[in-house]
């Protein structure tokens, strides 16, 4: 028997003694696969009484960010969506709030939200809105109030949103157990109401959470509150307890399909070639018979067909490939038609991998091989901007296709950043690349990051100007694991003399084995490696044959005058 995802909800707000109620709060459960892939989310937010809009701004922030969020991509994750999200409301209500003569921000609010994602609540918190956790009759408070107080009855908020135009936004993620129970008050609740008295409150109509939330609301006015009172509670129900057989029965409702072979057709698809074969998948030529179009079947190893580890990697691949869009990235189809078998479909590029036409083209002209690496750089930012790691960049999973477009294939190895943080009793494959391209905290057994890609393109650019391995074979060997500090990098220019002092030193440190002395960005290494870094000269003075080749012939043109002239003075 599986199970899902659900949770309970009570919630009540009241003005109070104010004319207005500043305060705004909501909850969105989304339905599948939103509510795997991006979980429930509710918020709470008080807009600030001495400024001018208030309460369009607590409104704002919580329509803004139930809305915004589930838009988000579902390879994000949490903590990446909620962020940006915030940080973009933020500027708009800073922005607002400028506008007004007094110079005064008018529109700012507290803001408190959870996401419940998995088996894992995900905190954000700005301001002195409040997040509690009732676990075994234990009321803790998980957020800190954002206020400075100046005496005993006077205190200000330093942090919230439309305060400043920089958002710090406190973040926390906590494990889930079935049963727990969250409270989000405004300040109008908890500060005439003490933690005891919530919790004693709340375990008086646990059975009925919205009973639960009027008693807090109306004990608290009832204790002289002065504010707008505003409580939310969410009792998690259930959790995603999905046993193995059933993951492993929903990942094989379809069979593998066959070796194929020539002529032969599946669902539609004519085969009129192998192009690739291997222990794990085969990669097959076709043609849709319905449009005429070439494409390419990628098809499951029936070695795998008991390892559900590995159907849901392959499984993977697919959505991983629908999620990216662009040009450097071979396209992968979705399904027109009903599928009897396990496989999916891309464009066919018709053109050589990297290796083969690096294979026909050693040491490259310099700017031809920068373009290459350039396209190849546009696709892999790609990845990193959905929060995904290729981790299996090489010259074979990179294609040239005719009319000189670099597009990268293959993304069985491919990490997601938010699929990671949904629990499933599957242990997931991470396969973390092809030695002699792969960064060495992977070889370490630790985490990647863009970083990560960055060294295996490092690697392609040194390959590509030379034809050799900036560390020999000391990634290669399998033998041991690869220590960082004993890697002696070899200049690439010992190899092709060709290579410009900087550009070593940009290849140099997109390869360096310790990942914090790497670039961070994919455009920095670009940028390095199309112009002189004005570190780097300073670092190695460049010769005046690569600062100013002009001016070197022209003077070794002249000196070479005076020696003839002082020969020819001699001999006469």
């Amino acid at each position: 028997m599986t199970s899902s995802l659900t949770v309970s909800i009570g919630q009540c707000s009241d003005k109070g003694i104010k004319p207005e109620n500043q305060d705004f709060y909501g909850v969105v459960t989304p339905k599948e696969p939103l509510l795997s892939n991006k979980g429930i989310i509710a918020a709470i937010a008080d807009g600030v009484s001495s400024s001018e809009a208030g309460k369009q701004a607590s409104e704002a922030c919580v329509t803004g960010l139930l809305s915004d969020y589930l838009s988000t991509p579902e390879s994000w994750t949490v903590k990446t969506s909620g962020q940006k999200i915030l940080s973009a409301l933020n500027s708009w209500l800073y922005g607002k709030g400028q506008h007004i003569e007094s110079g005064m921000p008018s529109m700012v609010t507290t803001l408190s939200a959870i996401v419940f994602k998995s088996t894992t609540a995900h905190i954000f918190h700005v301001g002195d809105s409040r997040v509690y956790k009732l676990q075994d009759n234990n009321l803790e408070c998980l957020t800190n109030d954002h206020r400075v107080w100046v005496s005993n009855e006077k205190n200000y908020l330093n942090r919230a949103m439309g305060i400043d135009i920089h958002l710090d936004i406190d973040y926390r993620s906590i494990a889930l157990d079935a049963g727990d129970i969250f409270i989000l008050t405004t300040d109008g609740v908890h500060d005439y109401l003490g933690d005891k008295k919530i919790a004693s409150l709340l375990l008086d109509n646990v059975s009925n959470l919205e009973r639960s939330s009027q008693e807090i609301i109306s004990t608290a006015l009832a204790n002289g509150s002065q504010d707008n009172l505003t409580c939310q509670i969410i009792r998690i129900d259930s959790l995603p307890d999905l046993a193995a057989n059933d993951v492993y029965k929903s990942l094989t409702q379809k069979p593998f399909p066959p070796d194929l072979e020539k002529d032969q057709i599946l669902d539609g698809y004519r085969i009129t070639s192998e192009i690739h074969s291997s222990k794990r998948t085969q990669v097959y030529k076709a043609i849709d018979v319905e449009s005429g179009k070439t494409v390419v079947l990628k098809t499951p190893s029936v070695n795998f067909e008991d390892n559900p580890a590995y159907i849901e990697s392959f499984v993977r691949e697919e959505w991983i490939g629908k999620r990216l869009n662009n040009k450097h990235i071979v396209k992968i189809y979705g399904a027109d038609r009903p599928r009897q078998f396990l496989y999916y479909v891309t464009e066919y590029v018709n053109g050589p991998t990297l290796r083969q036409w690096m294979k026909e083209h050693p040491q490259p002209d310099i700017k031809e091989a920068r373009e290459l690496i350039k396209q190849i750089a546009a696709g892999l930012r790609a990845f990193h901007r959905l929060e995904m790691l290729h981790q299996d960049l090489k010259p074979e999973n990179v294609i040239l296709s005719n009319d000189g477009t670099i597009k990268i294939v293959d993304f069985g190895s491919t990490k997601v950043a938010g699929i990671a943080e949904i629990t499933t009793p599957i242990e997931r494959i991470d396969l973390q690349g092809t030695r002699n391209y792969t960064a060495p905290e992977y070889l370490l057994g630790q985490p990647g990051s863009n970083r990560s890609d960055i060294f295996s393109l490092g690697i392609i650019t040194y390959e590509l100007l030379t034809g050799k391995h900036p560390y020999g074979n000391a990634l290669g060997k399998s033998d041991h694991k690869v220590k960082p500090a004993k890697l002696q990098y070899q200049p690439s220019n010992h190899y092709n003399a060709m290579i410009p002092i900087w550009l070593d030193k940009a290849i140099q440190k997109a390869v360096n084995p310790a990942p914090k002395q790497r670039y961070e960005l994919l455009s920095e290494f670009i940028s390095d490696i199309s112009k002189p870094n004005a570190a780097f000269l300073e670092e190695s003075p460049i010769p005046l044959i690569e600062r100013d080749p002009v001016k070197f012939w022209q003077s070794l043109c002249i000196m070479l005058v005076i020696s003839n002239l002082l020969l020819l003075y001699f001999l006469l």
